[in-house]
């Protein structure tokens, strides 16, 4: 089996969100085995990475960055897709952290990176905006050697 790590931004733009997901569909037809996708469920990328791996017919890991993690969320719609794809997930792991927050987020996204062999990154190149940021686990993930894979289709955007 394939584990397939994600890491992204928070912040897409509707039209890159879609195009995300049809890059990473693109990326996971090209895998002919069985996978797990290992995520924080974040929003923006790390949901659309989920639910790209659930059309593909993958499997799901949910790496908690918190206890509190699901109060973080800065939506009712992103806390809510939280929920139901946690719900759809095969297995779960909750880092030893209380409050959310830049510390719980880098252990986690470095988490993500440790349990998986391939890491899609949806990122523009750009520094990472705080500690624990996309950057920050692009880095860690190719200091350790690890196949990391940048999504950032033509056009896309930020919000």
């Amino acid at each position: 089996m394939k584990r397939i790590g994600c890491t992204g931004h928070q912040t897409l733009s509707v039209a890159t969100r879609q195009r995300v997901v049809e890059a990473m569909m693109v990326e996971l037809s090209d895998l002919q085995e069985d996978v797990l996708g290992v995520t924080c469920l974040a929003e923006g990328a790390d949901q659309a990475f989920a639910l790209a791996m659930l059309a593909r017919g993958g499997r799901l890991h949910v790496v908690i960055p918190s206890k509190d993690y699901e109060s973080s969320f800065r939506s009712n719609e992103a806390r809510s897709a939280y929920n139901s794809l946690l719900q759809l997930a095969t297995s779960r792991s909750e880092m030893d952290f209380s409050t959310a927050g830049e510390d719980a987020y880098l252990a986690a996204g470095q988490e993500v990176a440790d349990q998986s062999d391939i890491l899609l990154a949806v990122w523009d190149g750009r520094p990472a905006g705080g500690k624990g940021g996309t950057a920050d686990i692009v880095a860690y993930a190719r200091q350790r050697g690890m196949d990391v894979r940048i999504i950032w289709p033509p056009g896309s955007t930020r919000q």
